[in-house]
């Protein structure tokens, strides 16, 4: 390995927490698509930081606000107000149809905010007895790594060493509306769902699955929320997934690409009866809506819908999700996905996926397995059909087990 790689690597594993096992790659440039090493190789981004640069690395736009914004004020906390925060209200609620906004952090946050909101909600309106309320999920769920979230995932990694977790959660079926209706009681508050499992494996759920549960959640006085911070802000081919479904979720959560990977921030997309329930001093961030934050989203949503992101996603989605399907190899079990969401799920016998990872990064290509025997492929959205072929002339040798030329 390269002295300088080598280097960095070893700073990493001296002084840092083991707590992830990345590929051997040391990244320190970025632009569009490609990123570059230290030692000064090139590779295409097929992860896009799991959809956190939708607009791709370093977009000039968004740098431009960025650096306008922090030459002017970057931080009051809300202890006072900004001159960005009302306006990127206004930005998104005219965007996605929502009433109500909570600005956080990061996903995690946004999760956990709204998981306090919706109990709130189900004691102070739907009239559900103190401390009893119940939010249902789904197994193989990712909505974060805080106590809380890992305290209803399914995945035994997530949670063992880590318990005593709170209660009040409920695990069902991926996928199946039934089960959902099944789990309701007279004490669910809440559905928290993803409109595609991206962690899991790049689960699709069947179509018309969101159009049943927000009709079911509908009958029973029972809060739809969807996870949108992964799926979100044009990866699946549409603003949010759940147009897909033609649904507008009661509270929908985004974040990752609503910054186009500048800067943390996430937001809570509510009706004006879930988020209502907060009064001053119930919850709050120090970061959370500060102004620079605030400008660099509002350009980021702009750049989105002007330059066709999205459009360029459904179109490109289509076609490089053809093209994997049509790759004859002992190997795929199944290619799944949406827009430019996609995950190549291998059999057994192929081994683990991060081998694969691994050739297609020798490659000059960079993505991410899960799961074990999945591979995602989620590059930026600016990404060309050129670009695409180049990619699929190294990921279909790979994939059958032969070595590029």
């Amino acid at each position: 390995m390269d002295t300088q790689t080598q280097h960095f690597i070893n700073l990493e594993n001296r002084y840092g927490a083991q707590n992830y096992k990345p590929l051997d790659v040391v990244l320190n440039r970025g632009e569009g698509i490609w990123v570059w090493d230290v030692e000064g190789k090139r590779y295409l981004d097929f992860l896009s930081s799991y959809s956190a640069v939708n607009q791709g690395h370093c977009h000039p736009k968004i740098m431009k606000t960025m650096i306008e914004q922090a030459q002017k004020l970057c931080l009051t906390s809300r202890a006072f107000r900004n001159d960005q925060l009302g306006v990127f209200y206004e930005d998104i609620c005219n965007l996605t149809n929502s009433h109500m906004v909570l600005p956080m952090n990061s996903g995690a946050e946004a999760v956990e905010t709204v998981v306090k909101a919706v109990r709130k909600w189900g004691y102070t309106l739907k009239g559900v007895p103190q401390n009893q309320a119940e939010i249902i999920v789904c197994e193989n769920n990712f909505h974060g790594r805080t106590i809380a979230i890992i305290g209803f995932s399914s995945e035994s990694q997530y949670r063992e060493g880590f318990g005593p977790f709170p209660p009040g959660f409920k695990i069902i079926p991926f996928g199946e509306a039934r089960a959902l209706e099944e789990a309701i009681t007279p004490n669910t508050v809440a559905f928290l769902v993803e409109p595609i499992q991206g962690e899991a494996g790049v689960i699709v759920p069947p179509s018309g699955y969101l159009r049943e549960v927000k009709s079911i959640c509908k009958q029973n006085d029972v809060v739809l929320i969807l996870d949108e911070i992964q799926t979100g802000l044009g990866r699946t081919g549409k603003l949010l997934a759940e147009e897909h479904d033609d649904i507008e979720a009661d509270v929908t959560l985004i974040g990752k690409a609503l910054s186009g990977g500048f800067y943390p921030i996430s937001a809570i997309l509510s009706n004006t009866e879930v988020l209502g329930v907060f009064m001053p001093g119930e919850h709050g961030s120090t970061f959370g809506g500060n102004p620079l934050a605030c400008a660099v989203a509002r350009t980021a949503i702009k750049v989105l819908i002007e330059e066709k992101m999205i459009e360029n996603a459904s179109k490109l989605g289509d076609y490089f999700l053809t093209q994997l399907r049509g790759i004859k190899s002992p190997y795929i079990k199944e290619v799944r996905g949406k827009g430019l969401m996609i995950g190549v799920e291998l059999v057994p016998e192929a081994g683990e996926a991060r081998g694969f990872c691994e050739q297609l990064m020798a490659q000059g290509l960079l993505c991410k397995d899960t799961h074990e025997n999945v591979i995602r492929f989620m590059p930026p959205l600016v990404i060309t059909r050129d670009e695409i072929d180049w990619a699929l002339e190294r990921i279909e040798p790979i994939l059958k087990g032969n070595k590029p030329a």
